[in-house]
């Protein structure tokens, strides 16, 4: 299945707001027609799960996709030479697996597409970046860019880096380091578990944090190291008994989606007491699972919370809950704000320059540097890995001190304890990029 998303320029934007607006909770509630032929859309494929086990966090992306074109559409569209234009995005369906990722590659190229975008997996993003490579190679008068908000296996940006991939997110050692920022100075916790997804983003969790909780808690003893099929398993409780049983204090994991929020409703159920340090423990119906069992355990890190205490960061929100009016649309990503800022820029510094195509584009947007709501990132150019601040969060009831806003409606949101600045967050690559 195809929506596509636009917005019109200033003349019709009132209007059009207008009539988005409301309870908007489904992708076709967000669809709209194509902008007029005149307009010359730059189109974007997204390239997602919408349906199946994952679904609920492609709507999640989808969602803050369309709040970034209308911001760029709304002040009338990436400013070319030869005029304006809106950005558009057309969804795909991977359905969750990697393969039909591949193939709805294919139908984005056939319909002319030569930007897309994916993020829910690492192992359907390392598939595309071959493929893609492989793509550009043959055809370079149709080459395309691939933009990466979520996939966030380190070796997309080392050893896999190409010049035609551009990682949007922390990835995972970035994150864990942040996580590990905050679990070194828990001086009580003696016992942890480490459990993750099967693939390779869970895998590198694992691996990543054996290394350095080595190196920064030698003390600390890993009671449990266990990876479990990725968006198959319905039942957790086996998990979580095996988890109370080992005598853990806390569990460390990557697990995102489902995986995540069932894995802590059971923990919940079997009466494990510890603390989570999680990666995307922050929403998709992970605190409402906990209840008030996740007050002051469940910890989460992120490029961004609601409740990062600045002003701006304020009113960013409150935005987007003014857009996105209903509980269950909530879960906004700064980066992927900050993406589609990025490639509006880099689109007009491309345009300024000659011709607008992948190649170009992609010289721009290896020196991409943006700001939005305070928050400022830049591109790496050696490993087109973003750099961007991140935050350590803590679980609270919403109104306890932090905590202005909550999660999907849950009563629960996060207070942040930790930031590290881009630099902090920075860490060296291997990546030998090959340059068309």
């Amino acid at each position: 299945m195809t929506s596509l998303f636009n917005l019109s320029f200033l003349s019709r934007r009132r209007a059009l707001i207008a009539s988005l607006l409301g309870s908007l909770t489904t992708a076709a509630a967000l669809a709209q027609a194509p902008a007029p032929a005149a307009a010359n859309p730059i189109r974007i494929g997204m390239i997602e799960g919408l349906s199946g086990p994952i679904a609920n966090t492609g709507d999640a992306v989808f969602r803050n996709l369309v709040w970034a074109t209308e911001r760029v559409n709304a002040r009338g569209g990436v400013k070319l030479p030869g005029g304006n234009r809106p950005l558009v995005i057309e969804r795909f369906d991977s359905k969750g697996q990697t393969d039909e990722a591949l193939s709805a590659l294919r139908s984005a190229m056939d319909k002319g597409i030569t930007i897309v975008t994916q993020g829910n997996s690492s192992a359907a993003a390392s598939a595309l970046i071959d493929a893609i490579n492989k793509h550009n190679e043959r055809d370079a008068a149709r080459q395309v860019l691939f933009l990466n908000y979520s996939a966030v296996d380190p070796v997309l940006t080392n050893e896999k880096c190409s010049y035609w991939h551009f990682r949007f997110d922390a990835h995972a050692d970035m994150r864990l380091k942040a996580l590990m920022s905050v679990l070194r100075e828990d001086k009580q916790l003696k016992n942890i578990y480490l459990i993750g997804q099967d693939y390779s983003f869970g895998q590198a969790v694992l691996r990543e944090a054996r290394s350095q909780i080595a190196a920064q808690r030698p003390d600390i003893t890993i009671v449990g190291d266990e990876l479990h099929p990725m968006a198959r398993v319905k039942d957790f409780l086996p998990y979580a008994a095996k988890i109370k049983a080992s005598g853990a204090q806390a569990v460390l994991t990557g697990n995102w989606g489902n995986d995540l929020t069932l894995l802590v409703k059971a923990a919940r159920e079997s009466g494990f007491e510890g603390s989570f340090y999680t990666f995307y423990g922050n929403a998709l119906g992970a605190p409402a699972a906990m209840g008030d069992a996740g007050i002051g355990k469940v910890i989460a890190v992120a490029d961004w919370f609601p409740n990062v205490p600045t002003p701006e960061s304020e009113q960013f929100y409150k935005s987007f809950r003014e857009r996105f009016p209903s509980p269950a649309d909530d879960y906004v990503h700064m980066r992927m704000q900050l993406m589609i800022e990025a490639l509006a820029q880099a689109i007009e510094r491309a345009g300024a320059k000659g011709p607008v195509n992948a190649a170009t584009i992609a010289a721009q947007l290896e020196k991409a540097d943006v700001t939005l709501a305070g928050q400022r990132a830049r591109m790496r150019g050696a490993d087109h890995q973003f750099q961007q601040s991140l935050a350590v969060a803590v679980m609270d009831r919403q109104g306890a001190p932090g905590v202005k806003f909550d999660v999907e409606g849950s009563g629960y949101g996060f207070r942040v304890i930790r930031n590290l600045t881009p630099q902090q967050a920075e860490l060296p690559h291997t990546c030998t990029m090959q340059r068309p």
